[in-house]
């Protein structure tokens, strides 16, 4: 379980964020996001296990910020028990949350790194202090995708003279991070400029966080959007009416190819044909240098109820899961793709824009910049 939970409506004014950590607190709140776009539930999340189910159940969901959730998970279990031993097991329970994001493993091992030599007295403050540091090097570099996206939207609408369409894939928004976002952050930083955005919305079947979650994101910000469904994508590409694709990623692999929510590829294939620019957003922690391409990435699979039902609100409120296929149907839920590096026009990162792969190796160069 994950906790207690306090429920709210939804309110398109009321800030937001993903993950908190009261001052001093040893918890972490989240937002759960099953419940958007028709209530917003803050649970509370007090020891290891209740980081797995929330990250396992997708309570949070968002390459960074379950890797932020896993790095408090095992500073929550250091707190019960700092023994090497319980160190190994907190740190296997919470890997084996979610397989395909490399940003949960990243986190893990950068915890248990850390505290590893430390004696088991100091291992807890430590841990909890680099869980913090996690969490503040997601929001700064949020804020660089941010920085240096916004450009390209700045540069779109100077040369169109219009409004500027965007296309988003899942939500790789705040609530996938603990700061801007990553594909959100130029769209954010562009409404701040004052620069004309719309952002046109894939439904994201079978979990639809882009109709549950980025839609919800955009209304709360006052940004205009507008929803579709994710086969109307090649479409619209077709008609002229996508200017660009701004999509997230799970894990990049050290050739360039991106893994990210299902669908993806799709968007990308219709891009390259179309003629339109494809950028993945892509914060450090996501490229996974020890995995030479997109075929050695494991891909998910989930449970086929999740495209076999589809969850919703009533007309009263009332939430509802029906049914939308004969009885006995055989399925397959594969939770991401692999998008070959090819198709990718760049990759928005903190440091700044990188135009392929060779490009990319060269804004993180040291070793450091690959841990």
């Amino acid at each position: 379980m994950t906790g207690s939970a306090t429920t709210s409506r939804t309110d398109a004014h009321e800030p937001y964020r993903a993950l908190v950590r009261p001052a001093g607190a040893r918890h972490i709140e989240v937002i759960d996001q099953r419940a958007l776009p028709h209530a917003r539930t803050t649970r509370r999340i007090d020891d290891a296990e209740a980081a797995a189910t929330a990250i396992r159940d997708m309570v949070v969901r968002g390459a960074p910020l379950i890797g932020a959730v896993g790095a408090y998970g095992l500073a929550l279990a250091i707190d019960c028990d700092p023994s090497d031993a319980a160190l190994v097991r907190a740190h296997a329970l919470l890997d084996a949350a979610r397989p395909t994001a490399v940003n949960l493993r990243w986190a893990l091992d950068r915890v248990r790194t850390h505290v590893a030599p430390l004696p088991p007295a100091q291992r807890a403050e430590a841990a909890w202090r680099e869980a913090d540091r996690i969490r503040d090097e997601d929001v700064a570099i949020n804020a660089g995708i941010g920085r240096h996206g916004v450009g390209v939207l700045r540069s779109v609408a100077r040369e169109q003279g219009r409004t500027v369409n965007v296309m988003t894939h899942c939500n790789a928004g705040a609530l996938a991070t603990c700061g801007l976002g990553t594909a959100t952050a130029p769209i954010f930083l562009a409404q701040r400029e004052g620069v004309p955005v719309h952002v046109i919305v894939s439904e994201t079947r079978p979990r639809l966080q882009g109709a549950s979650l980025t839609a919800w994101e955009m209304a709360a910000r006052g940004i205009e959007h507008t929803l579709i469904v994710d086969s109307a994508s090649g479409l619209l590409m077709q008609r002229g009416d996508v200017d660009l694709v701004i999509v997230g990623a799970d894990r990049v692999a050290a050739n360039g190819d991106v893994c990210n929510k299902i669908g993806t590829y799709d968007k990308a294939l219709a891009a390259a044909d179309n003629g339109v620019p494809f950028y993945v957003a892509l914060p450090s922690p996501t490229i996974d240098w020890d995995t030479p391409s997109g075929d050695a990435i494991p891909i998910e699979a989930r449970a086929i109820d999740e495209i076999l039902s589809i969850a919703g609100a009533a007309a009263n409120g009332e939430r509802i899961a029906v049914t939308i296929a004969t009885a006995g149907t055989k399925a397959v839920n594969f939770a991401f793709d692999v998008t070959p590096q090819r198709l990718v026009t760049g990759y928005i990162t903190e440091r700044g824009i990188a135009r392929g792969i060779v490009a990319l190796r060269e804004l993180f160069s040291t070793a450091d910049d690959r841990r």
